[in-house]
């Protein structure tokens, strides 16, 4: 966190599961010392996941370990944690939110979701914010959500940017990952939601389309032109890639001070998508 705030980061995305709350306890810990930072947090993922894990108790309960685990009496951004659908369709959930919004417990709240549907739905609340994939593999978002959020003052955090790694250009077909990496175990959507793991681009497409990218829009950098990319897009309030090392973090935040992709450039993402990406994935999610 200290190398990320060192590169401008001031916004850190974690959630109550996350190492089993150790990840909210650094943040909290990271807070103390640079209280100019917002963050937000998700909750609802603790059990397996099921509606009654977003009811009013459990909601409480999870915002209580929350913040005990962040060291804080009120959580800046709390995010229901890709939730079923048919939470959407239940208003009491939502309504819990805003007790705890009026309590203080809570500054803001929002969803992190799978699907723009699920997005749209979000907007039926008072929610501050939509967690939703978004990247050069993701184009939906972009065509159906993103004026719609903007209509109503909702800030859009583009999670998954760089499809697990796909769009840092750097996979090969010989590429192998650990065991236990959702990489390997949740190709097929074994875990969780398919689209979670390559934004549900099959992987052997995915280097293709990557290829192609590099290729036509003349970079090896294409991880910071795909980071890029997303910040062309002013619907988008922040974008959170993961970085595990130093050097991931400096690629990722040199990509706000490069030159906007031109409309030649824009159009050639959209004709890579369309050829590769957008039959299945346009459909799915």
């Amino acid at each position: 966190m200290a190398e990320a705030y060192a590169n401008g980061v001031n916004f850190f995305d974690t959630a109550d599961i996350y190492q089993n709350g150790a990840s909210e306890h650094t943040v909290g810990q990271f807070l103390k010392q640079h209280p100019d930072v917002h963050y937000t947090t998700k909750i609802g993922r603790k059990d397996p996941l099921s509606v009654t894990s977003f009811n009013k108790e459990h909601l409480e309960s999870y915002v209580e370990e929350s913040l005990a685990n962040l060291g804080v009496d009120s959580l800046d951004m709390v995010l229901l944690h890709c939730p079923p659908m048919s939470v959407y369709y239940m208003p009491e959930t939502f309504f819990a939110l805003d007790e705890l919004k009026k309590s203080g417990k809570i500054q803001n709240y929002g969803v992190s979701v799978e699907r723009v549907e699920e997005a749209l739905k979000a907007l039926s609340y008072d929610v501050s914010a939509v967690e939703i994939i978004f990247n050069m593999f993701r184009l939906r978002p972009r065509d159906l959500f993103f004026d719609q959020a903007k209509k109503n003052n909702v800030g859009i955090l583009a999670r998954v940017p760089l499809a697990s790694g796909l769009l840092t250009g750097k996979y090969s077909l010989d590429t192998q990952f650990p065991a236990d990496d959702h990489r390997t175990t949740n190709r097929n959507g074994e875990l969780f939601d398919k689209g979670e793991t390559f934004s549900g681009v099959d992987y052997k497409t995915g280097i293709s389309a990557a290829n192609e990218l590099k290729k036509r829009l003349g970079t090896d950098n294409l991880a910071s032109t795909a980071l890029k990319f997303i910040l062309m897009h002013d619907a988008v309030s922040t974008v959170i890639p993961g970085a595990s090392k130093p050097s991931q973090i400096g690629r990722n935040t040199i990509a706000s001070d490069l030159p906007e992709l031109t409309p030649d450039q824009m159009n050639i993402v959209q004709d890579v998508y369309n050829k590769f990406i957008k039959d299945p994935v346009d459909y799915l999610w």
